[in-house]
């Protein structure tokens, strides 16, 4: 796989980073999309094999512009980045938290995968992974039996913006099927990132959710597309 580019968002930290470096450690070479050089570079070194540093901040569409501008060639995209402002339900929340929440999380995605569109279809197996979150299953929460339904509403920002994902998900996958695209979302489970105080305190080690992700960026041709995925493989209901 030495000839297989990848490209990670937000891969200075969490998920991402754990993301970025089992796919380096799979023989790809890696962007690591950072908005901060700094923490971006301190992450290369760490990850170490064919890792590189790409300034992306997903929320500029300059910053994205600039970065895609960059690569000539890309076989796999990972939306990772992604942001949790507010924990309130809809009745509690103000429009400035669903804005800033969407601008990474749904708004981010958009703009960074048309970006990268055109690298993308320069590769023989383009794979795009979204990192949903099962919170964003409306199936799961307005199932009176399971938690998510039980919570009622909270975090509505976050989970709303995975839930738009999820159908952007779709949406991207149906649309480039014919290319030989493979788009699919995956719920990666609570860990211990610094995405909100709960997951810090109570999530599991992201190197098992990262995994999932890393599954499905190399998805063999006849892989499935238009699914969303637990990060144990289960296909999850939208």
């Amino acid at each position: 796989m030495n000839h297989f580019t990848a490209l990670v968002t937000g891969a200075n930290k969490g998920i991402g980073k754990e993301i970025a470096r089992q796919l380096a450690a799979a023989g790809l070479t890696v962007y690591v999309g950072s908005r901060d050089a700094d923490r971006g570079e301190r992450a290369v070194k760490e990850i170490g094999g064919n890792a590189r540093l790409l300034i992306l901040d997903v929320t500029d569409d300059r910053s994205v512009a600039k970065a895609a501008q960059q690569i000539e060639n890309l076989d796999i995209l990972v939306n990772n980045a992604g942001v949790m402002v507010d924990g309130r339900p809809a009745t509690e929340a103000d429009v400035d938290s669903f804005r800033r929440t969407y601008e990474t999380n749904l708004f981010g995605v958009l703009t960074v995968t048309n970006a990268f569109l055109p690298a993308l279809r320069r590769s023989a197996r383009p794979r795009i992974v979204n990192v949903s979150s099962g919170t964003g299953s409306l199936t799961w929460s307005s199932d009176p039996e399971h938690s998510f339904a039980v919570s009622a509403g909270s975090a509505a920002a976050y989970r709303s913006s995975k839930s738009a994902l999820n159908a952007l998900t779709l949406f991207y996958a149906q649309t480039l099927a014919a290319e030989g695209f493979t788009v699919n979302a995956l719920a990666p489970g609570l860990r211990a990132t610094d995405l909100n105080m709960r997951a810090a305190a109570a999530g599991e080690d992201p190197v098992e959710g990262a995994a999932g992700a890393v599954r499905l960026a190399l998805l063999p041709d006849d892989g499935p597309t238009g699914q969303f995925f637990s990060w144990d493989g289960t296909t999850l209901p939208w």
